[in-house]
């Protein structure tokens, strides 16, 4: 085992939310490690193919699988430096007042501990530190005024702007998406050059990921990023009151600890809790953060519901970027569908490709062989998308948990419990309707609403946030309620999810706790 320095911090992920942490705590001049289970990737290293980019998704420990609706691993996942967000769609809605006080105006859900005053500046900060392209005044219908986006929105495309009329016979009105994508050279950064490609990364910078943005800020700073860095556990004195730590194995599958006067989990919403469950002690046998038994609890996903359809014209789908052109929060009430409770966000124009996740070749899938062929060839330059997010409500039953069955190193791994309710599933089946109506509006020739089973998108919860030990993991900064200097930050820590992407609240919400953290350092982390 190698003698390691003791750190201020150790980070265990290097995505998006450890990214902010790290940067946050090296611009306060604290020596920082993060530890990232997968490769260092650089930019130089990203390639423009469905294929290669693969590489960069899920991978790591085995995760398995139970409930109707299982959450799998998708293009949600990440596998080395930047996380998912090295490779991400970098939509930036953001969460609107109502989402925080759902318990207390519905009856239904949780209410957050915080309010969207709270959460407001810092997306206006993570925005200006980042670069977002985007039209503010023309959000402001739908959420408080805030300050504009540093950048104009992006360029848009036909197959996003074919489908403008058809939402406005329905009656939606739609605005600019705002996206981490440069539509302009930002802070040194490229101009984004509309090839579609992000979902393999961007090696031109102007996507924001953290390569390009709080990462390598944290690295200038002297951070150290430690890559194939397999963290197991989370190390506590014996007293059971502070983490001391973390114990994860090398590339070469040896055994290391780093030492740290405080301990950030930044790792994926399914990680997380395994962590903490696997650092069980004497004065914490169910695991670290997780007195109130809800550790693993309140595991949420986005229902998705996608309609495609083909148009009398070559809409040159495989350009802009792998984010929206149009967006509409005008069904996020949660009582604007009437049989069904919950908000539902439109959004149209990410650029197309033949394979994968989001592929061409996904928009038929009864179709095989030459007749696969014969409608790639023939009618895939006509094809453009809309994309229903659907929210589903926070339920205890949906879950983390460990199992019986355990990784090479002998450490249990997690198994994902998750099944869409009714509201859900009613959200899904009237966005489906209501694109169906939105296509017919846009003059659409052939339409094919996804209905062969909902697509879970986004996996949140699992490590809440609340106002005591008694009904969450974590207060509203990520800090957890047992441990004053072991935080979680991520989507997990959402107790609701709204209907919007959640990497632009997952960068406030980081932002926020890592600044609280760097304020009150001596009375934290000493």
């Amino acid at each position: 085992m190698a003698a390691f320095e003791k750190a201020d911090a150790v980070i265990v992920g290097a995505g998006a939310a450890g990214a902010v942490f790290a940067a946050v705590l090296a611009r306060a001049g604290k020596n920082v490690v993060v530890l990232e289970q997968g490769p260092d990737w650089q930019l130089s290293d990203l390639i423009s193919s469905d294929i290669w980019a693969r590489r960069l998704r899920g991978s790591g420990p085995a995760i398995l699988y139970e409930g109707r609706h299982p959450v799998g691993r998708t293009a949600d996942h990440g596998w080395g430096t930047g996380g998912a967000a090295l490779h991400y769609s970098a939509n930036f809605p953001r969460l609107l007042p109502s989402d925080f006080n759902m318990k207390s105006e519905h009856g239904r859900g949780l209410d957050w501990p915080i309010s969207y005053a709270d959460v407001a500046p810092y997306y206006d900060r993570v925005a200006r530190e980042i670069g977002v392209s985007g039209d503010a005044k023309a959000e402001e219908r739908w959420r408080p005024p805030g300050e504009p986006y540093p950048m104009p929105p992006l360029k848009t495309f036909r197959h996003g702007e074919v489908w403008v009329p058809g939402f406005a016979s329905v009656g939606i009105t739609v605005a600019p998406g705002a996206v981490g994508v440069n539509s302009m050279e930002y802070q040194g950064r490229a101009a984004c050059i509309h090839d579609g490609w992000c979902g393999a990364g961007c090696p031109t910078g102007a996507l924001a990921n953290p390569q390009a943005t709080y990462l390598g800020e944290a690295r200038v700073k002297g951070a150290e990023v430690r890559p194939m860095s397999y963290v197991t556990r989370v190390l506590t004195n014996t007293q059971g009151t502070r983490a001391t730590g973390v114990e994860y194995f090398d590339s070469k599958k040896e055994r290391q600890v780093q030492e740290a006067s405080l301990v950030v989990l930044a790792a994926f919403a399914s990680q997380n809790p395994r962590l903490l469950f696997n650092s069980a002690t004497d004065k914490h046998p169910n695991g670290l953060a997780n007195a109130s038994g809800l550790l693993g609890k309140y595991v949420m996903a986005h229902a998705g519901a996608g309609v495609s359809a083909i148009f009398d014209e070559d809409l040159q789908n495989y350009l802009g970027s792998f984010g929206y052109q149009f967006v509409s929060y005008d069904r996020h009430s949660k009582t604007s569908r009437k049989t069904a409770f919950g908000s539902t966000f439109w959004n149209t124009g990410a650029a197309q490709k033949p394979t994968d996740v989001r592929g061409i070749a996904n928009v038929r899938p009864d179709l095989f062989g030459k007749e696969l062929d014969e409608f790639l060839k023939g009618k895939a330059r006509g094809l453009a998308r809309i994309t229903a997010i659907c929210e589903a409500l926070p339920k205890i039953e949906n879950r983390i948990e460990l199992t019986s069955e355990k990784d090479e190193f002998g450490f249990p791994l997690v198994c994902i419990n998750h099944t869409f309710d009714q509201d859900a599933v009613g959200l899904w089946s009237a966005a489906l309707d209501e694109g169906v109506e939105i296509a017919k509006g846009a003059g659409a020739k052939e339409i094919w609403p996804g209905r062969g089973g909902i697509a879970p998108q986004h996996l949140l919860g699992g490590t809440i946030m609340g106002t005591s030990a008694s009904n969450s993991v974590v207060n509203s900064y990520g800090q957890t309620h047992e441990l004053v200097n072991l935080y979680v930050a991520g989507c997990g820590i959402f107790p609701t999810e709204s209907s919007a992407n959640p990497t632009f609240t997952l960068n406030a919400l980081s932002l926020r706790g890592a600044e609280q953290l760097a304020t009150n350092w001596n009375s934290i982390a000493s």
